[in-house]
Formats: C-alpha cells, sequence, structure tokens
C-alpha cells in the first residue's frame, strides 16, 4: 500500500514540539568542490573568535508587538467599487471592464435582501467562460461553478442558511477558488476547490486569464460590490530590501521588505509583495506592490527570496524562490534585474534560473555585496518528501571578484556568475530562512532551527559561532534584523499560526512579529 504523502504541515508540528535545547555549536561543514557529486564533507576549525567576543551576542530581543495582517482584497489594490446607487442600475449580471494581472484576486459584498442567487467572481464579457462563488437562498446552498465552452459545471456545493444581512466573498489564489462569509465575526471559509476548477479552467494560463473580468450578479440583494487584488491571511518570510552592501533601503523613514502573502491554500495559493514598516511605530506593514511572475507559460505567485536595489545603475534584483508551481517535486532560485520600481504598483515579472553551487533543491536567496565579492546565503534541501532542508553559503570566485572590482562595480545581474559554495550546515535538517546581517561591522549568517528552536549564528566561513538571543515561536521564523539609527535593532518575523486550517488545510499562517533589543551596555 503506497504511504499518504508526507506535509510541510508534519514537519512542521513535530519540530514545534521539540524541546528547546541550548545547540551553541553544530557540526557545519565545508566543501571543497562545489559542484563535484557527492562531496566528502572536511568538519571546519574552530571559529577565530568566541561569542562572548562579538556584538551580535550582546542583543538581547524581547516582544514588542504581535499582529495578523488580513485581507481578502488588498487595500491600495482595488479595482471596482460599487454602491448601492451603482447597483441598481444594473440588471442581470454586470461585468466590470477590469481583471486581474495574475490568479490573485477576490470580491467582497455586503449582501442584504431575499434575492434567489447572488455570485461574484470572474466571467468573459460574452458569458461563455466564467468561474464565480454563489449564494442561492431559494435552494439553501452556497457553491463554486465553472463555465467553459458555454456549458456550466457545478464543481463544489453545500447546504447552509445565512441570516438575511451578511457579507460575502470569493477568492482566488492561483486555481484554488473559495467562498467566505461574514455574519459579524470576521470572515470563515464555507467551501473550497482547486482540482476540478484547474481541470476545467487554468487560471495560470496567460490566454485564459486575460479575457476574463470581475463580475457580480443578484443586485437586487447587493449593497456593496468591492473587487481587486487578493491580499493576505498572513505574511511571512519577511527580507529586508536592501542596497548592494547590505544597508538596508529606507525612504521617507520607512524601511522595506518583501513578503509572503499566505494565500487560501497551499505554498501554490501564495504570492508576493513588498511592505513598508515605519521605523519610528513599527507596529504594522503596509502594502506598497504586488509581484507575479510569468515563467514556463504560467503567472504565478513565486515567492520568499529577497530584492536588491543598484543606485549606481538605478536597477532592482528580484530574486525569489519557485513555490509558484510547488508538487513536492523540486524547488529552485530565479531571479530578473529591473528598472521597474518594484516598490510600488502591480508587476508580473519574467524570471531566469539561478546558476548556485549545489545539486538539490534551494529556497530563500539573500545577496549583498562584501568585501568586493557577491555573497548569496540560501536553503539546500536534498528532499522536499520528505522534507530535510539547511543553510548554505556562497560566494563569488576571489580571483573574478579581483578582476571585477579593477574596472568598477560590478554588475547586479552579474551575482550568479563563479560562485563557490563556502559551506553547508548539513547536520541541521529542519533549518531555513538564512538571513546575512551586518552588526557593528561585522557579517553574519543568521537561521532558525525548528528543531532545536533557535536561531543559530554563522561567520562567513560557515562556522557556527553562537545563536541569537531572542524568542523562538511557532513554525520556522525567519531571523530578520533590522538596525536602528540609535543602535538598537529591531527582529521581523512570523509565527505559524493558522487561518481557518480545518477547511483550507496548512498554508495560511503568519502572525506578524515585532522584537526589539539595544546593545548591553559596554
Amino acid at each position: 500500500m503506497t504511504e499518504p504523502r508526507p506535509s510541510r504541515r508534519t514537519v512542521l508540528t513535530a519540530a514545534a514540539l521539540a524541546a528547546v535545547g541550548p545547540a551553541l555549536a553544530g557540526c557545519t561543514v565545508r566543501r571543497d568542490a562545489p559542484r563535484r557529486a557527492d562531496p566528502t564533507p572536511t568538519p571546519t576549525t574552530a571559529p577565530t573568535s568566541t561569542p562572548e567576543e562579538a556584538t551580535i551576542f550582546d542583543l538581547s530581543f524581547t516582544l514588542e508587538s504581535r499582529y495578523r495582517p488580513f485581507e481578502l482584497v488588498a487595500p491600495g489594490f482595488v479595482a471596482v467599487r460599487r454602491g448601492a446607487a451603482d447597483l441598481r442600475e444594473e440588471a442581470g449580471v454586470a461585468t466590470s471592464d477590469q481583471g486581474p494581472p495574475a490568479p490573485f484576486c477576490a470580491l467582497e459584498a455586503e449582501v442584504s435582501g431575499p434575492s434567489a442567487r447572488v455570485e461574484l467572481g470572474l466571467r468573459t464579457p460574452d458569458g461563455s467562460t466564467h468561474v464565480v462563488g454563489f449564494f442561492d437562498r431559494a435552494q439553501g446552498r452556497v457553491g463554486i461553478e465553472v463555465r467553459t465552452g458555454g456549458r456550466s459545471r457545478l464543481v463544489r456545493r453545500r447546504k447552509l442558511d445565512l441570516p438575511e444581512e451578511f457579507r460575502l466573498a470569493v477568492a482566488i489564489c492561483e486555481n484554488q477558488v473559495t467562498v467566505l462569509c461574514d455574519t459579524g465575526e470576521g470572515w470563515r471559509p464555507l467551501l473550497t476547490e482547486r482540482d476540478k476548477v484547474r481541470a476545467a479552467l487554468d487560471l495560470r494560463r496567460p490566454d485564459v486569464l486575460s479575457p476574463l473580468r470581475y463580475a457580480w450578479a443578484g443586485q437586487a440583494a447587493l449593497r456593496s460590490v468591492t473587487a481587486g487584488l487578493f491580499g493576505m491571511t498572513g505574511i511571512r518570510d519577511q527580507h529586508l530590501v536592501q542596497h548592494t552592501d547590505g544597508t538596508p533601503y529606507v525612504r521617507d523613514g520607512k524601511a522595506y521588505f518583501t513578503g509572503t502573502c499566505a494565500g487560501l491554500g497551499f505554498f501554490a495559493q501564495a504570492h508576493w509583495g513588498v511592505f513598508a514598516l515605519d521605523l519610528a511605530d513599527p507596529s504594522r506593514l503596509e502594502q506598497v506592490s504586488q509581484l507575479y511572475f510569468h515563467r514556463d507559460g504560467l503567472l504565478l505567485g513565486d515567492h520568499a527570496g529577497q530584492v536588491v536595489r543598484d543606485d549606481a545603475r538605478d536597477e532592482w534584483l528580484v530574486a525569489t524562490s519557485s513555490w509558484g508551481d510547488f508538487d513536492f517535486d523540486g524547488v529552485h532560485v530565479r531571479h530578473v534585474v529591473t528598472d521597474a520600481d518594484v516598490l510600488s504598483g502591480v508587476h508580473v515579472l519574467e524570471t531566469v534560473p539561478t546558476t548556485l553551487p549545489t545539486e538539490h533543491s534551494a529556497w530563500d536567496p539573500g545577496i549583498t555585496m562584501i568585501d568586493d565579492r557577491w555573497h548569496v546565503s540560501f536553503v539546500e534541501s536534498p528532499s522536499q518528501e520528505p522534507f530535510d532542508f539547511h543553510p548554505a553559503l556562497a560566494a563569488e570566485a576571489a580571483d573574478r571578484a579581483t578582476a571585477g572590482a579593477s574596472g568598477g562595480t560590478a554588475a547586479l545581474g552579474t551575482f550568479d556568475q563563479d560562485l563557490e559554495l563556502v559551506g553547508a550546515a548539513t547536520d541541521l535538517h529542519q533549518c531555513e530562512g538564512p538571513i546575512l546581517a551586518q552588526v557593528q561591522g561585522t557579517w553574519w549568517l543568521l537561521a532558525s532551527d525548528g528543531d532545536d528552536r533557535n536561531y543559530p549564528v554563522f561567520d562567513l566561513a560557515m562556522r557556527r559561532v553562537g545563536r541569537l538571543d531572542a524568542p523562538y515561536f511557532t513554525n520556522i521564523p525567519h531571523p530578520q534584523l533590522v538596525p536602528l539609527e540609535d543602535g538598537s535593532h529591531l527582529l521581523v518575523t512570523f509565527d505559524g499560526t493558522q487561518y481557518a486550517e480545518r477547511v483550507m488545510g496548512y498554508g495560511g499562517h503568519g502572525d506578524v512579529l515585532i522584537m526589539r533589543t539595544r546593545a548591553a551596555a559596554g
């Protein structure tokens, strides 16, 4: 009998239940031949400095704030607003003149009255194709319907009685369609379907999605309709937007982060956004851009990576991970260099594979120029079924870096050329979220170990030298340090709090956690 496919949830739950251990040192290995198959690991020598001598180990973090970002239609990315007066002038099925640029959108409506049927979704102007969620009061049911070639098919339904006044929503994340309601206690999912929707209508295909427009029906019972790009059920994988030298990108007192917008579903239902954090009042993240990716003929929500600014060339490097079509068959890092301002608006980007010195799957890239050499942190994963992953560090070959430095600043687009593997913490198996961080002039690689429930600290030779003094929460929170002008630091991360897991399954997690510290007195 075939064993059921293990999910990442199983792995992370087991890690969360593990006892807390000190784990101040681990067995990290260095590979001398980065591209050779099955290299023989060699233990590293002891670090040249002890943890007690390093400023990073004087930092002690405490939790300052926790909040849950949750939006079906993302504020700032609304395409359609209809009030009661506008809706009274409409009849039948109304179709807007706009549709989403990628299959991540939502429609919300206020319902009041005994109308037989209210529906929300996407539709072609001629009505030959649609994907909608509906509530039919006469039949006492909620459902999801797909129409192709002029033929409608009910792919999911549920018997349900709702009050005369409530809010109804339909969210589309990749090919997963979810119907939600709010009867006064917040949004809750009623039913969801992906596989049957995808079989009938693959919304990831540009030729399928581009003709579709936001649409609604049942105006007699509608008091308002709002439609636009999907927001999030939580935020995770925060990574600072930075300049090439690792300095945080700050504009008008705000630092910027990329973040995975948790969707209604598993990894492929998430997508990527950029968020601003007011450093004077870091109690909320404000979404400023939506990022999607076109690759392999599909529109996808790749996520988990970093954005780097090249001021000299007025360019942005966008590096991400191929979670947008993940199906337990591998993950890889991708990137693009663009002159578009990815810190605002909506972008659909074309990426190319990133050349990393590993034969395994990889994700969570971080790119920084340190001492005139590109350094790239990433997760190396020999298996995704079951999940097994650990942090790794690559650096530009010294001879190439010297040659590049003599001719001026290296272009962002060359960061993955001639990388050599510095080392990989192969003794760790549930450790990700690698962050390159500078504290008082010294560079470190930080990570998050879900087994031992702490944040290991590595030097740039990938020797494990200690751990951060910071609370460790559920899931595998990434330790993103944010240096402040007064010498203190923030640590911006997330936890594993799920949204409606009984209906939606694993993947909707992401409370935002803000921690703060000050350097200990000398």
